[in-house]
């Protein structure tokens, strides 16, 4: 009798010991894909504002704004993912700044990405105006609507939650992890997801098909610039394939609770690490891949500060100290 339980005891306990290691190393996996392009990011950040040039010029800045919230958005998931796998439960409130800044700075991408595609329409199609329409001014301006809409969306969230606690009391700890459906837990919170998403990312799309198609039209006229056309578009393309992973990350959660009703523990946690992986840093690091190496100017830069620290930590050559 213990002879033939034995075995099924060990056959267990290698299962198991099986699935934690694969877990941690599918979390290893995005918490240093996650830190390694929180770093490109940073630096990218930093080299933005390190020349004249890309404080002035119109695309950099939209650029720098983009990127300040993609790495927020990435802090924040980052943050909410490494709670979630050491089974970390915060505080009502202070899971509710993390969810918040993560609602904020996921509003604010996709709208950067519409203005940023118009500017691209624009400086392509209207080249003589375009010096005149996108100055620093108008920029600093239509950022500040992005900021602003945002906030509005955070507000209207905040009021519809006050509603929900006039017949729920939360409790101080929260029940569950901290997440943005642990957070936003009534029902109330899905039908506004659906609307506002939908709404958003159609009009964003929009902006983007819009820009494509007015560039596709003008890329034929004689008087245009080949190559500055090609370049364009091949960056609207970007800007799409961009949108459309957002898009796909805000309905990630209603997958991941469909396949949970089926599926086992590994499985939904593989399927979790590789969305978080896909949806949550892809997009995150697209535009530093996009603007980082395909711009001449900001490839230089970068490349220089990224291999700053490298040069800083390798000792000097003597021969350079000979006479």
């Amino acid at each position: 009798m213990l002879s033939s339980v034995q075995p099924a005891v060990n056959a267990s306990t290698f299962l198991q010991y099986q699935t934690s290691q694969e877990l941690l190393l599918l979390g290893l996996l995005s918490v240093g894909l996650s830190c390694s392009f929180l770093y490109v990011n940073s630096v990218l950040l930093f080299s933005l504002r390190s020349k004249p040039l890309f404080c002035e010029t119109s695309r950099y800045i939209l650029l720098y704004n983009l990127l300040f919230a993609d790495t927020a958005q990435l802090l924040s998931s980052l943050l909410l993912f490494l709670l979630a796998s050491l089974r970390v439960k915060l505080p009502y409130y202070a899971c509710g700044a993390l969810v918040l800044l993560s609602v904020a700075t996921s509003t604010i991408s996709p709208l950067t990405l519409a203005v940023m595609s118009v500017e691209r329409f624009v400086a392509v199609c209207y080249p003589l105006r375009h010096a005149a329409v996108f100055t620093v001014r108008s920029t600093s301006v239509a950022i500040a609507l992005v900021w602003a809409f945002s906030f509005v969306h955070i507000l209207i969230r905040a009021f519809m939650l006050l509603y929900v606690f006039t017949t729920i009391s939360p409790s101080v700890h929260m029940k569950d992890f901290c997440s943005k459906e642990a957070f936003f837990f009534a029902s109330i919170f899905y039908d506004f997801e659906d609307v506002y998403a939908g709404t958003l990312f159609l009009l964003v799309g929009a902006a983007i098909v819009a820009s494509y198609v007015g560039v596709v039209l003008v890329a034929g006229s004689v008087h245009t610039d080949k190559a500055s056309a090609r370049k364009a578009l091949h960056t609207l393309l970007l800007h799409l394939i961009q949108l459309s992973l957002t898009l796909t990350s805000t309905l990630f959660s209603t997958i991941i609770m469909a396949i949970g009703r089926t599926e086992g523990r590994l499985v939904l946690a593989r399927i979790y690490s590789v969305g978080f992986v896909c949806l949550n840093i892809l997009p995150r690091c697209l535009s530093a891949l996009i603007y980082g190496l395909r711009d001449q100017s900001i490839r230089a830069v970068l490349m220089h500060n990224l291999c700053c620290l490298c040069r800083c930590s390798t000792p000097p050559n003597k021969s350079h100290f000979q006479m």
